[in-house]
């Protein structure tokens, strides 16, 4: 019976490292992507859709750079095609142009969590809404960055608060859960994604979290089979590999 790994790792290395297990070969590491924090779309357009497009969104910023959602569309672009520094970089120059636009904060804040940039990103996430009309996805989002931080308790917080807007909303119980991962209380992590599971049991992210917890507590082969579902072969193998490779890390630094 193996035993039940000490887990202490902080946010920056086990979310990206979700990412590999959740996503395979996707290029981008934002945290829409790794967690659904600003409750994205489950499974996305392939990025060989999406890159045909950069061009004519090129041009588009171009010939108008003070359209706020010429602006939005471009940056939204840049960071689905893992252009983080640009998509920052053409936010952060639109906010300039227009600092109380509440969609391009959002988009700003998304970027510079893409970036890794936790605590400007929730600064700038929490001009993105008001306490009078919140958003459960930027609270969400919010959260994450907190994680990322290593303030877990306050995140929470503000899961709890996307919560009693939408209750059971799988994306914020999937990064409740991740957050309940970090402070090493893994029966309450399998509890809170489960739940996020049974509400929606397509999304990868969702699957790719509820298995690294229950790999982390010795359950190795119920998580394979949970990371192989609805997937081709090469595929299924491609990621019960990560999530062999990522419970072996967590391993060699709980014996540390």
């Amino acid at each position: 019976m193996s035993k039940r790994p000490s887990l202490a790792p902080p946010a920056r290395f086990l979310l990206p490292a979700i990412l590999v297990l959740g996503l395979g070969g996707c290029q981008t590491t934002g945290l829409e992507d790794v967690t659904g924090a600003l409750g994205g779309k489950p499974e996305t357009a392939g990025k060989a859709d999406a890159r045909p497009d950069m061009d004519a969104l090129r041009e588009r910023y171009r010939a108008r750079p003070g359209d706020p959602s010429v602006a939005l569309a471009y940056g939204k672009a840049l960071r689905e095609t893992g252009q983080r520094a640009q998509a920052v970089a053409v936010l952060e120059q639109a906010v300039l142009g227009h600092p109380s636009n509440k969609a391009l904060l959002a988009g700003y804040g998304r970027a510079l969590a893409d970036s890794g940039n936790f605590q400007q990103a929730f600064d700038v996430l929490s001009r993105a809404h008001t306490p009078e009309d919140p958003d459960w996805r930027i609270l969400s989002a919010q959260g994450a960055a907190l994680d990322q931080l290593g303030r877990n308790e306050e995140a929470q917080q503000y899961y709890a608060a996307a919560l009693k807007i939408v209750p059971n909303e799988p994306t914020v119980l999937s990064n409740l859960g991740l957050s309940y991962v970090l402070q090493n209380n893994l029966p309450k992590a399998e509890q809170v994604l489960g739940r996020a599971y049974q509400r929606n049991q397509n999304d990868p992210r969702v699957r790719a979290n509820l298995a690294l917890v229950l790999g982390l507590q010795g359950r190795e082969a119920e998580a394979e089979i949970l990371v192989k579902a609805d997937l081709p072969p090469d595929q299924a193998a491609a990621k019960v590999t990560a999530l062999r490779q990522l419970l072996a890390k967590k391993q060699q630094r709980a014996d540390k």
